[in-house]
């Protein structure tokens, strides 16, 4: 077969990809995603390895910043270690909804590299159902890793001061972290290996990261810094799950993040979808 025989194929194959998405229904889409979930929901129940990140990923960072700079920080937030325990479990359920949404941009790039994708792209499903059925699976493995987190903090001395801000608290976080995942997933199409994918992620979350009030107050950061957390998503997301959990200031940050949530999916979830429906 010639090259443009093969490229006038392909572009075929293309096409009529995106035509039987126009021609299946929102039920159908709906279908397919619950199938998927559940083929994805299996595949964790296969390989229980996998979950060991949102096992361990909350208990070692909690055991981590609470010991190890608990007293410090704690001493210049006026509580000591009980006062630094109330203000960074807030902000490390905002960490869990970013660091745990990078799994899925280097899932999708192996299944790629595997072959997965490309059964699936040759069935009569939605595109989008695929990359739904990750996001939701990903939500669940972040909400198992929320759970852990919350019985570590009770047990190093955490007071659930609000139920109702808890469960606000997780489901902002949940909300904020559906977004980045498509980031992630469009990470996971463009790139070629899931390496390149945890690469580019590191680069991403780590300054977002720390350069945020998930670990610290900013008040003593540079000026700079303290002008790059001002806009930072995470820090307004770690403040609002402070002020609905702990008490204090809720609304600004609250709308804040909504808005880089709403922006960021508005943004990079049809641009991965045309990046998963044209990929060669």
């Amino acid at each position: 077969m010639s090259a443009t025989t093969a490229t006038a194929t392909a572009t075929t194959a293309t096409a009529s990809a995106s035509a039987s998405d126009v021609r299946i229904p929102l039920r159908g889409h709906l279908r397919h995603t619950g199938a998927l979930i559940r083929r994805n929901l299996l595949w964790i129940r296969q390989d229980p390895e996998s979950m060991f990140d949102a096992l361990l990923m909350p208990v070692v960072f909690t055991l981590l910043f609470v010991y190890v700079f608990g007293g410090s920080i704690g001493q210049a937030l006026g509580g000591g270690q009980d006062g630094y325990v109330q203000y960074v479990i807030p902000g490390m359920i905002a960490m869990m909804s970013m660091t745990l949404s990078q799994g899925v941009g280097t899932g999708f790039s192996q299944d790629f590299n595997s072959g997965v994708m490309d059964r699936f792209r040759s069935l009569p499903i939605g595109r989008g159902s695929v990359l739904f059925a990750k996001i939701s699976v990903e939500l669940v493995r972040m909400l198992f890793a929320t759970a852990v987190l919350m019985i570590v903090a009770v047990l190093v001395g955490f007071h659930i001061n609000h139920w109702a801000g808890l469960f606000a608290a997780v489901g902002l976080s949940a909300v904020f972290a559906s977004s980045i995942m498509w980031v992630f997933l469009t990470l996971g199409v463009i790139l070629k290996n899931a390496q390149s994918v945890q690469a580019m992620g590191f680069l991403v979350l780590f300054p977002l990261q720390f350069g945020s009030s998930i670990f610290a107050p900013t008040q003593s950061m540079p000026g700079w810094l303290q002008a790059f957390t001002d806009y930072n998503p995470l820090s307004t997301l770690a403040d609002a799950a402070r002020g609905l959990m702990v008490g204090g200031p809720v609304a600004h940050d609250l709308w804040i993040t909504l808005g880089w949530s709403v922006g960021i999916t508005a943004i990079a979830a049809p641009y991965a979808i045309y990046k998963f429906r044209t990929k060669s």
